[in-house]
């Protein structure tokens, strides 16, 4: 494992990654949507081959990555950027007059794909 991702596993929030990487950002942009910053970050490091990158071509990447991440939600909201699967399901017909419903036992890893 690289120096660089030995530093980051010490990270907490989304502002220690910004103020790692040194990107400018407004606290209220950063405090309504941290986790959708770093789930977009996650996404987007997901599909690039980072064991194959040094220190260096790390740092550049991590940093384009979260300047991105950081930057849609500067432009955009989480129910437009959809990030995690409750967005995904909004604007589909439910069950629940216009509402998603999610049963509890699935929310508690109970439920089977199959039935309860």
């Amino acid at each position: 494992m690289t120096g660089l991702l030995e530093i980051l596993k010490e990270f907490e929030t989304a502002e220690d990654f910004l103020e790692h990487f040194a990107i400018p950002y407004e606290p209220r942009v950063v405090e309504v949507n941290r986790l959708h910053i770093l789930r977009r970050l996650h996404d987007r490091l997901a599909v690039a081959d980072i064991d194959a990158m040094d220190d260096a071509r790390l740092h550049e990447t991590f940093s384009a990555f979260l300047a991105r991440a950081y930057q849609d939600f500067v432009v955009s909201d989480a129910r437009a950027e959809k990030v995690f699967k409750v967005f995904n399901q909004a604007g589909r017909p439910a069950d629940a007059g216009g509402k998603t419903v999610i049963p509890l036992g699935q929310v508690r890893g109970l439920a089977r794909p199959d039935g309860p």
